[in-house]
């Protein structure tokens, strides 16, 4: 009887193993066919996968949850964070957070690309596209995730307004240029706009959106100081290079 019993058990342990072991090889065999990427702008959808699926165990469903879970995140520049999210055992979600990034100054030979605040969130070799460059700001000396050291942090204000603006009226810009008295140019190829004070920004924006047109092919400079709402002629002038 007891040898019964033990051989019962030997069975239903052959048995409890067997399907373990089975179980665990089908976890292990799954595979991620299908990626899909969001929240993404300073980098491809191709790029993030490259960079967050290197080898094949990371494409494993359980590697790949054991390491999003219990491992550190990769870093990746201009990336505040991201998540993945298991949609199915073979079908992800990557969900970016990117930084906020309004522009970047130059300093030693680097980049350094700040937010809003004028905190200097990332520093690179390299120009990332769509960021303005922003020039004539006095600062001193300058450390990665500190304020940009500037006599006047009111001009960070300005700044995020003006590139909203800007991007909001999908008009493109290499560089924004600020001189001592905070008054802003934009260097627009061979454009130059202008800009004069913060007041009536939202209106001076609109009015070079609609001039755009206009000044393809010329070489000049657009003023836009002198542009009043309240007018209902014209307040402003271009004036062509010689």
């Amino acid at each position: 009887m007891k040898d019964l019993k033990k051989s019962r058990r030997k069975i239903k342990f052959g048995i409890a193993a067997a399907v373990i072991l089975l179980v665990t090889v089908i976890f292990l065999s799954l595979q991620i066919k299908e990626i899909t990427v969001t929240g993404n702008k300073k980098y491809t959808s191709e790029q993030i996968v490259d960079l967050l699926f290197k080898g094949g165990w990371d494409r494993n469903a359980v590697f790949c949850l054991f390491k999003d879970r219990f491992r550190e995140h990769e870093q990746i520049p201009f990336v505040e964070d991201y998540k993945i999210v298991f949609l199915s055992p073979v079908k992800v979600e990557v969900i970016v957070y990117e930084k906020s990034v309004v522009g970047y100054v130059s300093y030693m030979g680097s980049y350094l690309y700040f937010d809003k605040d004028g905190i200097i969130v990332e520093s690179s070799s390299g120009k990332l596209s769509g960021i303005p460059w922003i020039t004539g700001l006095k600062f001193g000396h300058i450390a990665l995730h500190q304020p940009l050291p500037v006599e006047n942090s009111r001009i960070f204000d300005e700044i995020l307004t003006l590139t909203q603006l800007l991007s909001t009226h999908e008009i493109p810009v290499d560089q924004i240029q600020y001189d001592s008295h905070g008054y802003a140019t934009l260097f627009m190829g061979d454009i130059k706009v202008f800009l004069g004070s913060n007041d009536q920004m939202n209106g001076k924006i609109s009015e070079l959106k609609d001039q755009l047109p206009v000044l393809g092919g010329l070489s000049g400079t657009l003023y836009l100081d002198t542009y009043d709402e309240a007018e209902t002629a014209t307040s402003y002038r271009f004036v062509k290079d010689k």
